[in-house]
């Protein structure tokens, strides 16, 4: 394992100063696409766009596993000095994605040393930020062309201890729909109120009735987060604005939700500028699919961290998180399993919140995530996980 725990480290790093962002990950795939043909995988392209798939088969067994990785970085300028830092202004990895391709790749190099019968499918998925590349990837005919009887992946996670890896089955992360509420008032001076009608007023009584949905329209037993993030104006300091927009998203994990979340959104917003003399305009869009974990590969899943990892590194029945995850349009498609691989608690070993400028992925546990991917590939395609070898060895 010490030669891989060099790769790992070597090939996160080299990823890490070389971030793309989404449906530019051109030479991220072109590095990916190396390592995996070095290691004996037959490699196709431009699944998707940037996305591509690497397969290797071994026996006879028409079992096929799919261990997904996300490529893209964020728009964001890293500050932290350290020697493997973004060369790309404006671009880095502040999200992990860049340890789940070394982690994906380490899984790879040791399933191709491995006897196992089946297929395996290293899914390398573009676009992750936006919400926009696991749909292009099945819209391309990801799952027609490369079938897989289970899908699985992992995401780094700064709070959970590092090397310990937390899932659950059902709604493990949530959907996220965007809402934008345009209100058309009628401006004017300042000084004359009452010759306008002001949207700006009609605006705010709407972010405030908004709060009500979640609290009076919605089961306590259902979790959801509906929250008003912009409010802008066509108005000046002496002019009462004619045009106020408001911009927010909502998080729930049920598409019942998602429907009585839009459908109040747009009564009270409608209703409320009509009670004044406004019009108003709601668009509402579903940017990611809730991740739901399918039991019977979280079962295999949980199983396998257990023997990779260690049963007090595992939690099986963690609590559900909010964020979102592209991952869960595969889910949708096939039976898959999400979990979340600790980074570490404290700032500056781990602990650092994802999307920071300063955030970067703790190198100690990528091992961990490769012993933990290697030993779910097997338990999907019926074989139980090695005993010694570079899988298993101490981190």
């Amino acid at each position: 394992m010490r030669d891989l725990d060099a790769r790992l480290r070597a090939w996160r790093h080299q990823l890490h100063r070389h971030p793309e962002t989404a449906f530019e990950e051109h030479a991220t795939a072109d590095f990916v696409a190396a390592v995996l043909r070095e290691a004996g995988y037959e490699v196709a392209r431009g699944i998707g766009g940037t996305g591509l798939v690497a397969s290797l088969t071994k026996g006879t067994s028409p079992r096929s596993v799919g261990l997904r990785a996300d490529m893209d970085g964020l728009p964001l300028t890293e500050v932290d000095g350290r020697a493997h830092g973004s060369t790309s202004p404006g671009r880095m990895h502040a999200c992990g994605h860049d340890g789940h391709m070394a982690m994906a790749l380490g899984a790879a190099a040791v399933l191709a040393e491995e006897d196992f019968d089946g297929t395996v499918r290293m899914v390398f998925q573009p676009a992750e930020e936006p919400g926009r590349g696991a749909r292009a990837m099945v819209a391309d005919g990801l799952f027609e062309r490369f079938p897989v009887d289970a899908m699985h992946g992992i995401h780094n996670m700064p709070g959970v201890p590092a090397g310990h890896l937390h899932t659950r089955v059902g709604g493990f992360m949530a959907s996220e729909d965007n809402f934008e509420i345009v209100v058309t008032g009628r401006g004017g001076h300042a000084a004359r109120p009452q010759a306008v009608v002001d949207p700006l007023v009609i605006g705010a009584e709407i972010v405030l009735a908004l709060q009500t949905v979640v609290a009076r329209s919605l089961d306590p037993v259902d979790p959801a987060v509906l929250s008003c993030t912009g409010f802008e104006t066509d108005g000046a300091r002496n002019a009462i604005p004619t045009q106020v927009r408001i911009t927010g998203d909502t998080r729930s994990f049920a598409p019942g939700v998602q429907e009585l979340l839009e459908r109040r959104i747009r009564e009270i917003s409608t209703g409320i500028a009509a009670a004044h003399g406004a019009s108003c305009q709601v668009t509402y869009t579903h940017e990611f699919a809730p991740t739901v974990n399918h039991p019977e590969a979280t079962a295999r899943a949980v199983s396998a961290a257990v023997t990779a990892l260690g049963a007090e590194r595992v939690d099986g029945q963690c609590p559900p998180a909010m964020p979102s995850e592209d991952f869960g349009v595969f889910a949708e498609h096939v039976p898959a399993c999400f979990a979340f691989l600790g980074n570490g608690i404290e700032p500056g070993r781990g602990g650092t919140p994802l999307h920071s400028s300063d955030y970067d992925v703790n190198d100690d546990v990528l091992g961990d995530g490769v012993r933990y991917l290697v030993a779910v590939a097997r338990a999907e395609l019926g074989q139980p996980a090695a005993r010694s070898g570079p899988a298993q060895a101490s981190r």
